[in-house]
């Protein structure tokens, strides 16, 4: 009988003795894999299917609560477990809401369905092989599926028009049972093309559908093995077996950390036995090696892996206990690095604990620890950082570094729905903010520091391919984010559409580059009153009245409209206690006043007559004012 791992015995007591709702917070720690393999989801699904929501919440108010509906072409509650174990494992609840048995059709298009009523965040369509097959005549050919292939495009493009939420579809895997009922091999062959050009023209359906996510199942078979069990696929209509539907359930969770904004920021990774072979303070630079041996192939290639995820934007920084000038050397001079040092936006060299070392990068990069993620390859090293930086995610390598770039992987840290381009600018942006603190550095007061930075903002409508950004940006941003809340692109754009309704944008540029999109506003005006619904800005701005000007120019433009009052509230949040001021700051009043003004969860309205409006900041220069009419959103 297989021994059930600690994490989940622990959990398990933590289950019988009633205490999981008070102990939600220790769920991802006890499911974090270690050992870089999936970890037993169902298994932790099954323990949490009971959970308490209101009373998790009670105990952990600021617990992301994901709806997710499913649905399917068969058989397909048994992802509910391993998803909810998922979920937990990135410390985020499960709202379950599962469609009936054959029915997606129905469960995607009917309006008063019970899946389009839960408004959920995901909604999860499982494709199998009877999408298409049960389309065709008992005597088929490639021909014939084919065909049927043609019509589930059709209908899969115009599921993902009008889904309730994000619609998640997947790939179907070929299953040997139907190829081989072909007899001849140029027939099967046929049929393999026809397969693969169905799944391909499924996946290139995300290019034109904003609110799709493909699945490519290939990859999760490839590692996983049999697609699934012939006797539950017989007699269950249980067709995605449970292997599938537990490396599915990973993907989604993922996926659902991305909606939600989660994504991790900055990798930073240890140096010995991690970037490269050997110990460089006992070895010396010659003496460690990422080319030239078959371990040090190894290490090469992971160089590489972490090379492309910093083209899309991922930062990197160095976390090791050795000499700082040893390290820069290395860096700079050693013939088999991919890695150079001008790819690292910061890099801790000393020896100090690595729970430092990662408090120290997060303030430096001016990132809140849940940003980071650390690589490191001594289990005593990790076991130090979940004790001292908790919200930092960990990625357990150890010594084989042929498998350094599956562990990286394996939890998708740095997905995302979409890359932007201020995405893949990133790394840039944090030199440019090396060279603004040598101005700093350089300046005799702060003030002389922002005259010298010449900073300039624009206020406007987004242009129509900027929506992804601002979504983006509202379900990123923490510390000046005035109501805690964020927005997805087609959420942004229905808020933002009709007559009353505002959506406007910051751009930021200063002496040493553009820093392209920085901010976001999102109000409507009802009567005579301009209510801010939503505000937020870039933490890599503050402090700069890029802020201040932002909202200056919005009261001045409130009263050449002719409005009395612009209202706006603030609601406390873990990360927003910097932004607490803001609006007093700029002569906002409460509108309640007194003792009582605030609501139960320290939420604060406040109002503005527009009779002594602030002023842009004397060193900032103004390059586009908000003007009249309907944001430019997409149609």
């Amino acid at each position: 009988m297989t021994k059930e791992p600690d994490r989940l015995r622990e959990l398990r007591a933590l289950h019988e003795r009633g205490l999981l709702e008070r102990s939600y917070d220790r769920v991802p720690a006890l499911l974090a894999d270690e050992d870089g393999g999936p970890a037993d989801a169902a298994a932790a699904g099954r323990l949490l299917a009971g959970l308490d929501h209101d009373a998790v919440l009670g105990h952990h108010p600021h617990t992301p609560v994901v709806t997710v509906a499913v649905t399917g072409q068969s058989t397909v509650g048994h992802v509910v477990d391993p998803l909810r174990g998922e979920l937990a494992r990135h410390g985020m609840l499960l709202r379950a809401v599962l469609g009936q048995h054959g029915t997606y059709l129905r469960d995607l298009t009917d309006p008063a369905g019970e899946l389009r009523a839960a408004a959920p965040d995901l909604t999860l369509c499982l494709l199998d092989a009877e999408t298409l097959f049960s389309q065709v005549p008992a005597v088929w050919g490639p021909e014939d599926v084919e065909r049927a292939g043609e019509e589930a495009l059709g209908r899969c493009a115009a599921l993902a028009a009008g889904a309730p939420g994000t619609l998640v579809l997947n790939t179907v895997p070929l299953p040997r049972s139907r190829s081989h009922q072909l007899v001849d091999h140029r027939s099967r062959a046929r049929l393999g093309a026809v397969w693969r050009e169905f799944n391909a023209r499924l996946l290139r359906l995300t290019e034109s559908a904003d609110r799709l996510v493909v699945i490519d199942l290939d990859p999760l078979v490839g590692e996983g093995g049999p697609v699934t069990d012939p006797r539950l696929a017989r007699y269950a209509e249980v067709r995605l077996g449970a292997g599938l539907l537990a490396a599915y359930a990973r993907e989604i969770g993922h996926l659902a950390r991305a909606v939600r904004g989660r994504v991790r920021k900055c990798l930073v990774l240890d140096l010995d036995g991690t970037l490269w072979d050997g110990v460089l303070g006992e070895d010396g630079p010659d003496g460690v090696a990422a080319a030239g041996t078959l371990r040090g192939e190894a290490f090469g290639a992971f160089q590489q892996c972490v090379k492309q995820l910093a083209s899309q934007g991922v930062l990197l920084a160095v976390s090791s206990k050795n000499d700082d000038d040893l390290v820069r050397e290395t860096l700079a001079a050693h013939p088999d690095l991919v890695l150079r040092e001008p790819d690292f936006a910061a890099v801790r060299a000393d020896w100090e604990p690595k729970d430092a070392h990662l408090a120290g990068i997060a303030r430096t990069l001016d990132l809140a620890p849940d940003a980071l993620v650390f690589a490191d390859d001594s289990p005593a090293e990790r076991a130090q950082v979940r004790f001292g930086a908790p919200g930092v995610a960990v990625v357990a390598l150890d010594e084989e570094p042929a498998l350094h770039v599956t562990r990286l992987l394996c939890d998708g840290w740095f997905d995302t729905l979409r890359l932007t381009e201020e995405d893949r600018a990133r790394t840039g942006e944090y030199r440019r903010r090396r060279e603004r603190g040598a101005l700093r550095a350089g300046s005799g007061s702060y003030e002389e520091f922002l005259r010298a930075l010449e900073v300039s903002v624009g206020l406007g409508p987004p242009r129509r391919h900027e929506f992804a950004r601002v979504s983006q940006l509202t379900l990123r941003t923490n510390q000046f984010n005035l109501t805690g809340v964020g927005y997805t692109e087609a959420e942004l754009a229905r808020r933002s559409a009709g007559p009353g309704r505002l959506l406007l944008v910051a751009r930021s540029a200063d002496r040493f580059g553009d820093n392209g999109l920085v901010g976001a506003v999102l109000g409507s005006v009802a009567g005579d009153v301009l209510r801010l619904d939503g505000m937020w800005l870039s933490c890599r701005v503050l402090g700069r009245g890029v802020e201040q000007a932002c909202l200056a120019l919005l009261l001045a433009r409130a009263r050449e409209l002719g409005l009395s009052a612009v209202g706006a509230r603030y609601v406390p949040t873990a990360r927003n206690h910097r932004a607490r001021d803001f609006y007093p700051s700029a002569g906002f009043t409460p509108a309640h006043p007194g003792p009582g003004g605030g609501s139960a969860d320290g939420a604060v309205d406040f109002r503005h007559d527009l009779a002594r409006l602030p002023q842009v900041p004397a060193h900032v220069r103004v390059t586009e004012t908000p003007g009249g009419g309907a944001p430019d959103g997409p149609r």
